[in-house]
């Protein structure tokens, strides 16, 4: 069974309290303090809120296994899918066009063009230093 301590109301589980005061906060600026008290106001305010979308996403993929359950073995009639979700609010009209201003990004994200993760072709590599997901050479 995991430890768990105590903060602000939270139950945090002592390895990633660990992990959080001992290798992400330090030189942030940010207190531990400050960083689990953040943490539990975030949760307060969005936990209700968060709660109330998983309970509407449970109702509505009961309502389409329902349709489906219901039409097993019969044609595919994708109007009639597309009506029905539509009726249960799945999916809803298309809003007016918009726009998206940011401020304060980085150089090389908002001015050059291209990948910003590069990972190299295993045929690039030369063979010894080919390894894979495992950590074995292929």
């Amino acid at each position: 069974m995991a430890e768990r301590i105590t903060i602000n109301g939270l139950q945090i589980d002592r390895v990633l309290h660990d992990f959080a005061v001992n290798e992400v906060l330090p030189g942030t600026g940010v207190t531990p303090d400050a960083f689990w008290a953040g943490l539990a106001g975030l949760m307060n305010d969005l936990g209700p809120k968060n709660r109330s979308l998983l309970k509407k996403r449970d109702a509505l993929q009961a309502e389409i296994d329902g349709w489906h359950l219901a039409r097993k073995g019969q044609k595919w009639d994708a109007e009639g899918y597309k009506a029905f979700l539509t009726e249960i609010g799945y999916l809803v009209p298309e809003g007016p066009d918009f726009m998206i201003e940011t401020a304060g990004v980085d150089a090389e994200i908002a001015t050059m063009a291209g990948p910003q993760l590069v990972v190299p072709d295993q045929r690039t590599v030369r063979p010894e230093r080919r390894q894979c997901a495992l950590g074995q050479p292929v």
